[in-house]
């Protein structure tokens, strides 16, 4: 194997090949930095422009627009609290506070080294432990695949916010949403009010760009007389070098890329959820939790490192099995058919330097990002703060609706922006966290639908969540985070006893 990666290096760093990494990282950061856009639409453009190309050559651009889209995701997350790809809505919660303390600089800067550590991490698991991995991801059944649903929606609900119980009931309103339309087990229509536009349910990056995007619209828009940013104290390049970056980050990096890689290997789970649980696992981690969500820069770094160590992980089961992880898993696999590749177990023997050659290309553009991201990209957008709010809301606004029209071209998807646009402006009033709204929507319906399949197999015999040991790990996982929870609530209670007495 390490043979076949060796001779697989000359190949990926051919002159052509290297082009498509540069011009693949540089699409996939303006990709992810205009909402609306996302990897998987830039992608299935792509590939029928490469049909006469070398097969390297195309796996290059889908090495880099998939790589680069996960950080231009963070760029508009940051400055404008507009998630650029639903992978990065955990960078909001620290990214665009530190903006409005004057910190946007550095938090695109941790941003940039963030992805591209989790991206190498990532690209490293992919090389060294594809085979081994891969067994991994055969082992979940429909009932892990639940536990695992259940766990990131409870835990979530949890530690996002300073209120459980607002947290919970957000959730619960996410699940909700995610449930409108069809069925996928029986096919019954629900919560459509025989409404055509409902059958399919709820677009998710309309979804995503109403609740978050609109909101800080509409807070601009209340402001327009008084100066929103702070331009002058905006530091594009603040201090602190690569190795202050890495002396503080290191062990949030490392946690996090970690867990990246574990849930990238899990078909359907997804870099949204990556960031979510390494944003998690950060605050639980950390001495001062109650400084996440105020700007804290490890809340970035978990986050970033998180969904971008989830990019080559989700080609393990992809290259191993033929299983995709993900959509731009599934589009490499038919870029590997369009070139008469056939994925499987087969394609390390009958194609190697193809194979291997991507595994490099995954980690040359991981490290690209340094350059395109680090030099270019931050120093570039970070300008659009010097705008005016008179100009910055209308520029905003007319992003999204072209963003959200590209999804579908479906005038209905821009109403339907507008009242989740609202309904998030409400919440956030109202003091109650978006996340979870959001992770109800991404894994509601996959808690349901792998909870009714487990239930269709097993002929309604509920112990079989409890008999698989995998599923016993995900169990007491999730046990300890609601009595942490519970331990915490209880303290907080004391304290506050005690010190009413003492008044």
């Amino acid at each position: 194997m390490f043979e076949s990666l060796l001779n697989a290096l000359p190949v990926a760093l051919q002159f052509e090949s290297l082009i498509s990494l540069f011009l693949g990282t540089l699409i996939g950061i303006l990709i992810g930095a205009l909402p609306g856009l996302n990897p998987v639409m830039a992608i299935a453009l792509m590939l029928p422009l490469t049909y006469g190309f070398d097969p390297i050559i195309a796996l290059g651009l889908v090495a880099g627009i998939y790589n680069g889209s996960m950080y231009g995701g963070s760029i508009p997350a940051i400055l404008l609290n507009i998630p650029g790809t639903p992978a990065a809505i955990a960078t909001t919660f620290d990214g665009y506070p530190m903006t409005r303390k004057g910190e946007g600089g550095l938090a695109l800067k941790t941003a940039c080294w963030s992805s591209a550590i989790g991206g190498i991490v990532s690209a490293l698991a992919l090389m060294t432990l594809a085979p081994m991995l891969a067994k991994v991801t055969l082992a979940f059944g429909p009932a892990e695949y639940f536990w695992v649903a259940v766990f990131g929606l409870v835990s979530i609900a949890l530690l996002v916010g300073k209120d459980a119980s607002k947290g919970m009931l957000c959730a619960l309103l996410g699940v909700i949403i995610g449930l409108v339309g069809v069925d996928t087990i029986s096919g019954a229509e629900r919560f459509t009010f025989d409404t055509l536009y409902l059958v399919g349910g709820f677009e998710l990056l309309v979804v995503l760009i109403g609740l978050y995007a609109v909101p800080p619209v509409l807070e601009m828009a209340e402001k327009r007389n008084e100066s929103y940013f702070n331009a002058e104290s905006f530091r594009v390049s603040p201090g602190g070098g690569a190795l202050g970056l890495l002396r503080r980050h290191w062990r949030t990096w490392s946690r996090s890329s970690l867990i990246g890689v574990a849930v990238g290997i899990l078909p359907g789970a997804g870099g949204n959820l990556a960031a979510l649980l390494s944003y998690n696992e950060a605050k639980r981690k950390s001495s001062e939790p109650e400084s996440f969500g105020t700007g804290n820069p490890v809340g970035i770094a978990a986050a970033e490192s998180g969904n971008s160590a989830d990019n080559a992980a989700a080609m393990i089961p992809s290259l191993t099995l033929g299983i995709p992880g993900n959509l731009i898993a599934a589009l490499v696999l038919g870029a590997l058919m369009i070139h008469g590749l056939q994925p499987g177990p087969q394609l390390f023997t009958r194609a190697p330097d193809v194979v291997f050659g991507f595994m490099w290309q995954m980690l040359l553009t991981a490290m690209l990002l340094l350059l395109l991201g680090g030099m270019v990209a931050t120093r570039l957008f970070a300008q659009v703060l010097r705008m005016p709010s008179a100009l910055l809301v209308p520029t905003t606004l007319v992003l999204m609706a072209v963003g959200v029209y590209t999804v579908n071209g479906n005038v209905m998807d821009l109403y339907v922006m507008l009242g989740f646009g609202l309904l998030g402006y409400l919440l956030n009033r109202l003091g109650f966290p978006l996340a979870p709204v959001v992770l109800g929507v991404l894994l509601g319906p996959m808690a349901e639908q792998n909870f009714r399949l487990t239930m269709l197999i097993a002929q309604n015999d509920w112990t079989v969540l409890f008999t698989r040991p995998i599923s016993l790990g995900i169990v007491a996982l999730l046990a300890a985070v609601l009595l942490s929870q519970l331990w915490k609530t209880l303290r907080q209670r004391v304290r506050s006893a005690a010190h009413s007495e003492q008044r």
